[in-house]
């Protein structure tokens, strides 16, 4: 996603301001979960503070401009000199009518919804823009909003201009973490596939297929979740009747509600209630007991503000923020996790299983190092014993680390079984902080999806936070978790191997597939289609990077950025190489070739089309990639 994209796209745009802001915040203020009512910049003007845009922190010390789309959760944690700061909500659309490539560029940029964080080298220049903007819509008079409309474009042109003179690339949001943030936020309401699609501005098979392939999920069973999970507590901290606890959780039917809770749970609501409220009682805290295994922990605070309605409080500043007054159950969880750090090293051997490696003796080398991460330098194990993989478990396996507890959909990979003897499920997603706390690590690795939940554990033992897609191929993840995990030789044997076998498979291909041939990697589940390129699974990595093939060359831009298309069936002919790689959870070839638009493909028609399902397809971790690699070079070259 180039400048040059939102150049041209702002170029076309027609604008219209919602509101400007200028907000002062003192040091025990602090903004959260904010979900932004429209377009937003914001610039940072004085003082310092911790600003997160779904989940992704940023430093906003001096002059820093942040963007978010419509729907970005917004955290502001100010630091003691406090936090200043001017706000730009914005309305932005392409007018009608617009050239089909104008619309196809929108469609893949979507230059009004993505976040990013920018430190611009001349910031004197958009302050200037920002502050006349805020005078002039202070005004209120037709004329000044015109002139802070017209200031507005400058201050994009300048934003725009310093960004393609210090040459930024800006990187799209994380998708799960935005569903996920919107679920916790609004479990209450009423939330549909649709309504999430239509909110981010992606299809709804892409949404649920990416979304699923991220935390082992689908986003309706986590939203479930988060409901049994909210009328858990409701059942052991209030006396509200189950009528009144289904409306809370976003039900109208209680007896709905009694159904799925008693399927989640393996209890009524009422038989609930009643064998664990004494428990809750005596322990004053139900983050210990009854917690559900995907669920963060913060209490929800944010200002509902639609497009036209916005709360002030004095000199325009906003009342969605309060001092910072933990939940005691959270305080009490919380010591209750630095107490078993501190003690855990003496308890280890009664639950341990058996340690990755033996530990070089201290005359040897040291036992800790510290390294760089997105929270900042941390002090890590030399050679760690205890670790709990959320995510990168493929390439923990390769070095020969076989973690002490994983998330569950890592231990459903079929490219891991036999490797994962004795590991503990820690839970749907990045797994439960319950569980990971009993286990004692030493080192915990994840990724960003589950920004509240990162944020505790650190309390439980050293925390490496990966941003998801930020090591970009096979080799730089192994080596960076060869560096991360004292495997540095492991790493380079295994990527040795690694591109031996890579090479093998695909000098075999090639003696029997022209390299032009074009190849095109779907889904089809139930009705809906997409086609995918090299960095979504489903066997892209294998046929775009492994082997060197490409896409029909008319859609070969579109999936390379944003690297995905939902298809109607009509469309299919101008997605349809020469060979599909089809992910299906329904189809047959049989069934392709009763259907008359997908019978009409060549690659049908001649039994050019390699179906699997989900549960093998949907990986892309290092040995998963390796092994789909070998799995096609066979089917390509036994044909």
């Amino acid at each position: 996603m180039e400048i040059h994209d939102h150049i041209v796209l702002w170029n076309h745009a027609y604008c219209k301001i919602i509101d400007v802001r200028r907000i002062r915040m003192r040091s025990n203020e602090f903004m959260f979960r904010y979900s932004v009512p429209a377009s937003i910049f914001v610039m940072s003007i004085r003082g310092n503070a911790q600003v997160k845009l779904d989940g992704t922190e940023h430093n906003a010390n001096g002059f820093k401009v942040l963007h978010a789309g419509k729907g970005a959760i917004l955290d502001i944690y100010p630091g003691e000199e406090g936090f200043e700061y001017y706000a730009i909500y914005y309305k932005a659309t392409i007018p009608l009518p617009a050239g089909q490539e104008m619309i196809t560029r929108m469609d893949q940029v979507l230059p009004f919804h993505v976040q990013y964080g920018f430190t611009p080298a001349f910031p004197v220049a958009l302050y200037r823009y920002m502050t006349d903007m805020y005078k002039e819509w202070e005004k209120r008079d037709p004329l000044s909003r015109l002139r802070a409309k017209t200031l507005l474009h400058q201050f994009v042109y300048e934003l725009m201009h310093q960004m393609q003179m210090q040459g930024m690339r800006l990187e799209k949001r994380n998708l799960a973490a935005q569903i996920i943030a919107i679920i916790h936020d609004r479990y209450a309401e009423a939330i549909s596939l649709e309504s999430l699609s239509e909110s981010l501005n992606y299809s709804v098979p892409h949404l649920s297929s990416y979304f699923k392939s991220r935390t082992g999920l689908s986003p309706i069973d986590y939203l479930i979740k988060i409901r049994m999970n909210k009328a858990a507590e409701l059942l052991l901290e209030t006396d509200a009747t189950l009528k009144e606890i289904a409306a809370g959780v976003g039900y109208q039917d209680s007896y709905y509600l009694g159904r799925l809770f008693k399927k989640h749970t393996g209890l009524s609501p009422t038989r609930f209630r009643e064998e664990h409220s004494t428990k809750y009682r005596l322990e004053d805290s139900p983050s210990t007991t009854m917690r559900s295994s995907i669920v963060s922990q913060k209490t929800l605070r944010y200002t509902n503000v639609d497009d036209n309605h916005y709360q002030r409080s004095g000199e325009g500043e906003l009342t969605m923020f309060k001092e910072a007054k933990p939940p005691i159950a959270m305080a009490l969880l919380l010591s209750f996790m630095l107490l078993l750090n501190a003690c855990g090293a003496g308890n280890t051997a009664e639950t341990s299983p058996t340690p990755i490696e033996t530990a070089p003796a201290a005359s040897e080398q040291p036992q800790t190092k510290t390294i760089s991460t997105i929270a900042g330098d941390i002090e890590v194990p030399t050679h760690p014993q205890r670790v709990v993989a959320g995510e990168y478990l493929g390439s923990l396996i390769a070095l020969g680390v076989i973690p002490v507890g994983t998330s569950n959909h890592h231990i459903q990979n079929p490219y891991f079984k036999g490797a994962l003897t004795g590991v503990e499920d820690i839970g749907d997603g990045n797994g439960n902080i319950e569980k990971i706390l009993d286990m004692q690590p030493d080192l915990i690795i994840m990724d960003d999806t589950y920004a509240e939940m990162n944020e505790q554990l650190p309390k439980i033992a050293p925390t490496v936070i990966i941003p998801f897609a930020s090591l970009k191929t096979v080799h730089e993840e192994i080596t960076y978790f060869g560096e991360l995990l004292g495997k540095e030789q492991e790493a380079e044997k295994w990527l040795a191997d690694y591109d031996r076998r890579i090479a093998e498979a695909k000098e075999k291909v090639l003696k029997v597939v022209p390299a032009d041939t074009t190849f095109s990697v779907m889904e089809l589940m139930d009705k809906n289609i997409s086609s995918v390129g090299p960095n979504f699974g489903k066997g892209g990595q294998a046929i775009y990077n492994s082997f060197g093939f490409k896409p029909p060359a008319e859609v070969e831009l579109e999936l390379t950025d944003p690297g995905w298309a939902s298809l109607s069936a009509e469309a299919l002919p101008k997605y349809a190489g020469d060979y599909i790689i089809l992910t299906t959870d329904s189809h047959t070839l049989e069934d392709l070739k009763a259907d008359p638009i997908w019978n009409s493909l060549d690659a049908v028609k001649n039994d050019r089309v390699y179906i699997w399902r989900p549960d093998r397809s949907w990986y892309w971790d290092p040995i998963a990639i390796l092994t789909q690699t070998e799995e096609l070079a066979e089917w390509l070259t036994s044909r």
